[in-house]
């Protein structure tokens, strides 16, 4: 078993074991923001997020099964959620004419306006970051992209749409990266984490 980097005298003396550790304050700081959100709205932080998610992407992620995908949680988790949203009247169903039992979810106004509000929650992370050197956010994109490909790898979190692990990726070693859907070159700085056009890479 490897060294915890929450053992003060390891995480001291290594610098990997601290950068773990300031990730995990980070990870903290994103739960104590959103906590903070669904507390003055009486939901739950997971709730909030769908009701994000929800404002941000197509209609086929909108169901489900996605978010429970999405999300790492039961479809029975999400359901739940669910049932909590329509009966605040945040979200509606629509149901497919070809099955009954299988809905697209959507947004009434009254959640929209919630979802728009709640997707700022972040500002307090995002302060420091914008005032990082453009070298310094590239090679931090570049890092984090790497872990979370890992983690998606080794299962521990599963949908990812990111341009590495979409079948349009040809990715440049000495150069530039290249989308083959777009017909275009790619930077490091233009590598993006949630793509909409994005289609998963079979190995």
């Amino acid at each position: 078993m490897g060294k915890s980097p929450f053992d003060i005298k390891y995480q001291n003396e290594d610098v990997d074991g601290r950068i773990v550790a300031a990730m995990e304050r980070i990870a903290q700081a994103f739960r104590v923001l959103l906590w903070n959100e669904s507390k003055a709205l009486s939901l739950s932080p997971i709730q909030i997020q769908i009701l994000i998610f929800l404002n941000f992407h197509a209609e086929v992620k909108r169901k489900v099964s996605y978010l429970a995908n999405e999300f790492n949680m039961t479809k029975a988790t999400i359901s739940d959620s669910i049932k909590v949203l329509e009966q605040k009247k945040f979200i509606r169903k629509e149901f497919e004419p070809h099955d009954t039992r299988s809905f697209v979810i959507h947004l009434t106004a009254r959640g929209l306006e919630i979802a728009k509000r709640t997707a700022a929650f972040t500002g307090q992370i995002q302060e420091p970051i914008h005032k990082l050197h453009a070298n310094d956010k590239e090679n931090l994109l570049i890092s984090l992209m790497g872990i979370i490909q890992h983690l998606n790898k080794t299962g521990v979190i599963t949908i990812q749409r990111m341009c590495k692990t979409c079948t349009h990726f040809s990715s440049g070693n000495k150069g530039p990266h290249f989308c083959n859907l777009l017909n275009q070159k790619l930077f490091d700085a233009d590598l993006r984490i949630d793509c909409p056009e994005h289609e998963i890479l079979i190995k």
